[in-house]
C-alpha cells in the first residue's frame, strides 16, 4: 500500500512538474497578468468603472484564483517536500502577492486591495527569465552602488560648502544655505537649466566655471560611469552563475523521470522482441 501510495504521489508531482515546465502555462501566466494589467488600467476610468465594474471584479476574481491555482500546481510540483516552492526567491515573491491579493477589496482596505492589483503587473519580472537577470543584478549590486553613493555624497558635500562660501552673496536663491546649496548642485549633475546658474555666478565671477564645469565631470560623467562599470561587471557575473547553474547536476525528480521513462522503453522493446520471437517459434513447430 505504501509503495503504491509513493507511485501514486510520485506521478501526481511528476505530471504537475510536466505542466509547470510546459511552454504553454508560462504563456498563459504572462497573458493573465497582462489581462490584469489592462483590467486595473480600466478601473482607473470611471466611465467603463460604471458599465463593466461587475465585469472588471469578475475578471479579477477569475485571475487571483488562476494565480492560487498555479501556485498550488508549482508547490505540488515538488512532491512530498511542498516547502521546497519557496527555496526559491521569485516563487516566493509571487506569494506574496497572491497572499496579498486576497485582501478584501471593501472596507478600509479597499485601496490597499486595489494597489495590490496594480503589483501583479510586477510578476511579468518573475515570468521573463531575463528580467530575472536583471534585477538579480541591480540587487547585487547595491552594495558596490552604496560606496560609489558615499563617494558622491562626500564630492557633494565638499561643492556644497564651497559653494556655498563661494556664491551665497551672489546669487542668494541658489546657494543661501547648504540644504539649498546641495538641492542645486542636484540639479546640475542632472543638467536641468544649470547653465542659467553658471552664468549668474559669472557675472560677478568669470572663473566661476571652473567650479561648475569641474562638478559636472565628477559628478555626473564619472560617477555614471561608475555606476554603469558596477552593473555591467555584476550583470557578467550573473550570466557566469547561470550558466553553472544550468550545468548543475539533475534532481531526484529528473532522475526518477528519465529512469521511468527507460523502465517504459525497455518494456516496448521486450514485448516486441517477445513478438516477433513468436511466429519464429510457430514457424519451426510446423516444419
Amino acid at each position: 500500500m505504501n509503495e503504491v501510495s509513493f507511485a501514486r504521489k510520485f506521478s501526481i508531482a511528476e505530471s504537475c512538474q510536466r505542466v509547470v515546465e510546459a511552454p504553454l502555462f508560462n504563456q498563459v501566466i504572462i497573458g493573465l497578468i497582462l489581462l490584469n494589467g489592462v483590467a486595473v488600467g480600466l478601473e482607473t476610468s470611471q466611465w467603463v468603472l460604471a458599465r463593466f465594474g461587475d465585469l472588471l471584479y469578475g475578471i479579477n476574481q477569475l485571475i487571483l484564483l488562476a494565480f492560487v491555482v498555479e501556485a498550488a500546481i508549482k508547490m505540488a510540483a515538488h512532491g512530498e517536500r511542498p516547502w521546497r516552492y519557496f527555496a526559491s526567491g521569485w516563487n516566493c515573491f509571487d506569494f506574496s502577492i497572491i497572499a496579498l491579493s486576497l485582501i478584501p477589496a471593501a472596507g478600509p482596505l479597499a485601496t490597499l486591495a486595489r494597489l495590490v492589483r496594480v503589483l501583479r503587473v510586477l510578476r511579468l519580472v518573475s515570468a521573463f527569465p531575463e528580467l530575472r537577470l536583471l534585477v538579480d543584478t541591480l540587487l547585487r549590486s547595491l552594495p558596490s552602488m552604496f560606496h560609489i553613493s558615499l563617494l558622491m555624497g562626500i564630492i557633494f558635500y565638499i561643492y556644497g560648502v564651497a559653494g556655498y562660501f563661494l556664491f551665497h552673496d551672489i546669487d542668494p536663491t541658489h546657494w543661501r544655505s547648504l540644504p539649498i546649496a546641495l538641492l542645486s548642485l542636484f540639479r546640475i549633475v542632472t543638467f536641468e537649466d544649470w547653465t542659467d546658474i553658471m552664468y549668474t555666478a559669472m557675472e560677478t565671477m568669470p572663473w566661476a566655471w571652473v567650479y561648475f564645469v569641474s562638478f559636472v565631470v565628477m559628478g555626473a560623467f564619472v560617477m555614471i560611469n561608475l555606476f554603469i562599470g558596477v552593473v555591467l561587471n555584476n550583470l557578467e557575473e550573473a550570466k557566469l552563475r547561470r550558466l553553472d547553474e544550468l550545468q548543475l547536476p539533475p534532481s531526484q525528480n529528473e532522475i526518477l523521470r528519465e529512469l521511468r521513462a527507460t523502465q517504459e522503453a525497455l518494456g516496448r522493446l521486450q514485448k516486441r522482441m517477445e513478438q516477433s520471437a513468436a511466429p519464429a517459434g510457430e514457424e519451426g513447430a510446423t516444419q
